[in-house]
């Protein structure tokens, strides 16, 4: 599964607006439960096409946790470009799902774009390697070929410190198929997807999760414009309220979400890859050190180290992006 190649830029973002708005959300399937014109109609935009990433989302869309906030919510599909700052800052979306690396991306463009909470704690980007080429850490890459998407956070990161040297990186084109045929193939992808895609095709992998390195953006983050979180607070407060509440709901009980997401995600993903993705989600969503009470909440410490590290990689400037102004962690304490 391709994932996210490039941010896509603020003047890019509007040029497409126009393609953004002929998205229908809940194309297929039967609307889910609690949906009703009294509500307040809310506009959710993912940054991906849906899958166990977003299944807290749509656990407060499918167990009335949106309805009994008072809020109607339409959960658009994202997909390989989505302008997820425009479609907000022109009104298109109220809410969307982005990632803490994006947020500060966002900002450097000159999006006003504020993080409300995350619903992965530790990011799930990992290196696959497979099992038979003998890599165990980063420092083993060497000699490997690595599929990756170049200009992505956490692969200037990786540049930086050093793990590519003596490693030949080709373009990554979001299938396992590779990997699977190719010996001494390593790729990117997500801890809770890829992997078992590989192992269904017949290749034992190994992961490499970025963390592990440092780099450790919020991911599965829910996100508004700094003028809704202004005027609006009484609905940003219900939508967290209920996002958070879907997290946990998932966590406890994935299997009816999971079944709606089959529904609305329309590029064949099958319901025992969200299930495997629910349970290799869990440790994400709430670390093993985490308490429930945990779940959504983002740390000043962390919106610091994130915004140096993309200072340090040259991705945002000192003037344009200040941790403090990234996030809004009073909805959660």
């Amino acid at each position: 599964m391709q994932r996210r190649m490039s941010v896509v830029v603020w003047f890019v973002g509007m040029a497409v607006l126009t393609c953004a708005g002929c998205r229908q959300a809940n194309d297929a399937g039967a609307p889910p439960p609690g949906q009703s014109q009294k509500n307040k109609q809310v506009v959710l935009q993912l940054n991906w096409y849906p899958e166990a990433e977003h299944g807290g989302f749509y656990a407060a869309l499918v167990e009335g946790l949106f309805a009994s906030e008072g809020l109607g919510v339409e959960i658009r599909p994202g997909g390989r470009a989505t302008p997820v700052a425009s479609e907000l800052s022109l009104g298109r979306a109220h809410f969307a799902v982005s990632n803490a690396a994006d947020v500060l991306l966002f900002r450097e463009q000159g999006a006003d774009i504020v993080a409300l909470m995350a619903g992965l704690q530790d990011n799930p980007r990992c290196l696959l390697v497979r099992e038979d080429a003998g890599v165990n850490s980063f420092k083993e890459l060497r000699g490997q070929t690595l599929q990756l998407g170049t200009g992505r956070p956490f692969a200037e990161f990786l540049r930086q410190r050093g793990v590519l040297e003596g490693v030949r990186v080709v373009p990554y084109f979001g299938s396992v198929t590779q990997l699977v045929t190719t010996p001494n193939m390593a790729q990117q992808g997500y801890v809770f997807s890829e992997p078992l895609l590989a192992e269904r095709a017949g290749t034992q992998v190994r992961t490499l999760l970025v963390s592990d390195l440092g780099f450790n953006p919020y991911a599965s983050v829910l996100v508004t414009t700094g003028d809704t979180l202004r005027t609006q607070r009484t609905l940003v407060e219900k939508m967290t309220r209920a996002c958070t509440a879907g997290w946990h709901r998932y966590l406890e009980a994935p299997a009816a979400t999971n079944a709606y997401l089959v529904t609305q995600n329309q590029h064949g993903l099958a319901l025992d890859v969200l299930d495997y993705g629910a349970k290799k989600m869990r440790p994400l969503v709430l670390p093993p050190n985490g308490k429930p009470q945990h779940l959504g909440r983002m740390t000043a410490s962390r919106w610091q180290t994130l915004t140096r590290q993309m200072t340090d990689l040259g991705l945002i400037t000192r003037e344009k992006v200040q941790a403090t102004d990234c996030y809004d962690s009073t909805i959660i304490p």
